[in-house]
């Protein structure tokens, strides 16, 4: 007992430091006072529409040349637009009523662009030394202020009277670090705080020095939230205003992300997840339990079985031993799925642990999204060796048809759904749109790299020796006796899922929350912790239910253990129905079909890495039983 307290207390160490510790994902820089910054633009989002699209897609003040920013595949499927500004910033050099460009007399275009947006709730993203620009706010926990940031900052406002307002005044507070003994600086904080103002001007508009009434640091005149807001309407003049501001902070470089990643409802996290997990290990002991001493007793039977009469009048699962490994129908395509299966486990695992280790932080932007695509590419070879050596095991002798199927199925399936929600987006001129240079890359690195891998994978698993079954196969199948209502291959299916999705459907919240309400997602020592549960509630159960078919003497197991642990995938598409209703505000047609197609891609991967987990451990299981038992 002291021994099982002192493992959960080292595994809870191991998941605080793994949720604590990331990487920066770039190298610090430092600023001498007076030094200029780049301020870059990003995409314009919403968690209404779910389509991002470009910032200059709306009249905003545009350089005399727009320059893109070099962006990583990852950033690219996500709708990242990372472009310079017009907005000049000077490190530690306060500004106030800086003007940005003016715009005469909006047009009907301009206008309904602005409130269109506005409607929809989109929300401005910048950048500033690889920093997101957030709105600070304070929460109050037990009387102490704890600050928290919302990333980047409404484009305007729906005012009560139903007018809309722009955000034309922004006031930038730069929080820096700064060394004592070189003088050098560095940015730790980027915030911001919008303002609707109808700025006004005296006398004729002087584009080189304008000065305005309603914001002149001279007369000691600020912007404030008393300020006629600017309306957003056809023939009225926009001028665009920012301040800069910087305050001098004890946050050191590599802490700079803590608030940005702070959570908003920890302790239900934290509560949430212990919760689950003494549950799923209290159940998985229990069955263990039941499953070791049943088979102890059964394997004892069988083997002291010695007279005919005895051995004739044996039932249970001993009966079936000549029809167990029976190769199933279908059984190429069971070897696809299953190799399928082995290349997103093997992806799964290796992304988490270099997101344990720190290298994919939300820091480094796209980097997590790029980093499956290239990995799930790279792990084709293992998904190849899999199928061909499961498929050798059935006696197959179409290797090389099994093997395209392997490299074309699941990949194939998920690049049409992407493809399809891929025109539907490009038809709203979202910058969500893949660009067709994208997509040739993607094909590059299916076509060019997973599908030869695949091969590779799938030589050297064929050209392997098969195992050899521990009973020999009847050469005529045995007659299955009518099932009990319970062992119907539907019903069973369907509560063989329940348990794996209770595991992870807690942390399934946090993950949607991430994807589908812009919120940074960095708990992947928890994830890894989560995804341990899963593999063991998986194999279990799938164990439990295969050992009451084989002892209802129905020898059909091979697909049914698949399906077993793998219909926890129709629970996680149905939750995912229960948030899309109950948290999200889409109700436009193209991203609700977006929303559902993505989830549809999800839950299929989930399906075969599910799926793959319990064939696996159904099938060592089932080699052990029929090993340990006397067969004449």
């Amino acid at each position: 007992m002291a021994l099982q307290r002192g493992a959960l207390l080292g595994l809870a160490c191991l998941v605080v430091s793994c949720q604590a510790f990331y990487l920066p994902g770039v190298a610090p820089q430092d600023y001498a006072k007076g030094d200029k910054l780049t301020l870059k633009v990003n995409k314009l989002s919403s968690t209404k529409t779910q389509l991002p699209y470009d910032y200059y897609s709306i009249p905003y003040c545009r350089p005399e040349a727009i320059v893109s920013s070099a962006e990583n595949l990852g950033e690219v499927l996500r709708g990242d637009r990372i472009e310079n500004s017009l907005y000049e910033i000077e490190i530690r050099v306060d500004q106030q009523c800086k003007v940005l460009c003016r715009m005469e007399s909006l047009s009907k275009v301009q206008a309904d662009a602005f409130a269109s947006k506005i409607a929809d709730e989109y929300r401005v993203n910048m950048i500033l030394d690889n920093l997101p620009v957030a709105i600070s706010q304070i929460r109050d926990d037990s009387g102490s202020g704890i600050k928290r940031y919302e990333r980047g900052f409404p484009i305007g406002r729906v005012e009560d009277d139903g007018r809309i307002s722009l955000h034309n005044h922004l006031r930038f507070t730069i929080l820096y670090h700064r060394d004592i003994e070189t003088d050098l600086s560095r940015i730790v904080g980027f915030e911001v705080k919008p303002f609707s103002v109808q700025h006004k001007f005296e006398g004729i508009w002087n584009l080189d020095k304008p000065v305005l009434s309603t914001c002149n640091p001279g007369s000691m005149k600020y912007v404030s939230d008393k300020d006629e807001p600017q309306e957003v309407k056809e023939g009225k003049d926009v001028i665009f205003t920012y301040d800069v501001v910087y305050e001098p902070s004890q946050i050191r470089w590599a802490s700079r992300w803590d608030t940005y990643l702070l959570m908003t409802d920890d302790q239900i996290h934290w509560f949430s997840i212990i919760n689950s997990l003494m549950i799923v290990l209290f159940l998985s002991g229990m069955v263990a339990m039941i499953m070791m001493r049943t088979l102890h007793r059964d394997i004892s039977n069988y083997n002291q079985l010695e007279t005919v009469e005895e051995a004739q009048e044996e039932t249970g699962w001993k009966l079936v031993h000549g029809d167990v490994f029976r190769p199933p129908t279908n059984a190429s395509l069971l070897s696809v799925y299953v190799g399928t299966g082995m290349q997103l486990i093997g992806m799964g695992v290796v992304t988490m642990v270099f997101a344990v280790l720190g290298f994919l932080s939300p820091a480094n932007r796209g980097g997590l999204m790029t980093a499956m695509l290239l990995l799930f590419v790279f792990m084709g070879v293992f998904g190849g060796y899999y199928s061909a050596r499961l498929y050798k095991i059935f006696k197959g002798e179409q290797w090389k048809k099994t093997t395209l199927k392997t490299a074309l199925y699941f990949p194939g399936v998920c690049f049409c759904i992407f493809f399809s929600l891929n025109i539907l987006i490009w038809g709203q001129k979202s910058s969500g749109a893949v660009p067709f240079g994208t997509l040739f890359a993607l094909c590059f690195l299916w076509f060019g790299i997973s599908v030869p891998l695949v091969f590779v994978g799938s030589y050297f698993g064929y050209k392997s020796p098969a195992l050899e079954e521990p009973v020999r196969t009847n050469k005529i199948p045995r007659q299955i006796p009518e099932q009990p209502w319970y062992m119907n291959p539907v019903f069973s299916i369907l509560i063989g899922g329940i348990l794996p999705f209770g595991a992870v459907f807690i942390e399934l919240f946090f993950i949607l929350t991430s994807m589908w309400l812009h919120q940074f997602y960095y708990l992947f020592g928890f994830l890894c912790l989560v995804f341990v549960i899963l593999v063991i509630t998986c194999a279990e159960i799938t164990i439990v239910l295969c050992y009451f078919q084989l002892c209802s003497e129905d020898y059909r197991w091979w697909w049914r253990a698949y399906f077993t642990s793998g219909s926890s995938a129709a629970y996680l598409f149905l939750y995912s129905m229960f948030y899309f209703w109950t948290k999200l505000d889409i109700t436009r047609y193209v991203p609700m079909i977006m929303y559902f197609g993505y989830m549809a891609i999800v839950s299929y991967g989930f399906f075969c890495m599910t799926g793959t987990i319990g064939f696996f451990a159904c099938w060592l299981f089932v080699r052990q039983i029929y090993a340990a038992v006397k067969i004449d």
